[in-house]
């Protein structure tokens, strides 16, 4: 089991490196950055580190403000783990957790790009179901949604993405 919690101050620098290490670029580390520095995206408690026992931060899963068609929706971007921890749950814990303070929050609609075969074991699904729509091309298998609360309708329409993610 993976510990995981909310990010604090002290753990910008080892998020950052964590965001390198799993990334062949610095992209993802600095949009990360970014993404804290805007007040309009971030949201406190949405973004959630993974620790070993010793508590050496591992893995990272950030949920950021977007909208779609205007209403809120969550962006979730990025997933990172350190490359030697992978294949080893603290991703999923991570992401686990980020989606439940988001429901806990009353956040409904949550957002990905990414790999097919990794995100639908949280429960997303293309969203095209959702009539949720990318600003630029995007595979239907690799754009996927997520209802938090079935209950709530969803938002349609074009995401538009917190100006970080430069779309």
């Amino acid at each position: 089991m993976w510990t995981t919690r909310s990010e604090t101050q002290d753990d910008i620098a080892a998020v950052h490196a964590v965001n390198v290490a799993a990334f062949p670029t610095a992209e993802e580390a600095d949009l990360v950055d970014a993404l804290r520095a805007d007040p309009t995206a971030w949201i406190d408690g949405l973004a959630v580190v993974a620790e070993t026992e010793d508590g050496e931060v591992v893995g990272y899963a950030l949920l950021t403000r977007c909208h779609v068609d205007g209403a809120p929706a969550l962006a979730l971007a990025p997933c990172a783990v350190r490359p030697e921890y992978q294949g080893r749950g603290v991703g999923s814990a991570a992401v686990r957790t980020g989606l439940d303070a988001a429901r806990r929050l009353g956040e409904n609609l949550v957002i990905v790009l990414g790999h097919a075969a990794y995100y639908p074991r949280f429960g997303f699904t293309p969203a095209s179901g959702f009539g949720v729509r990318a600003p630029f091309e995007a595979p239907d298998e690799a754009f996927l949604a997520l209802t938090l609360d079935a209950d709530r309708p969803a938002p349609t329409g074009v995401v538009r993405y917190p100006a970080a993610f430069g779309v």
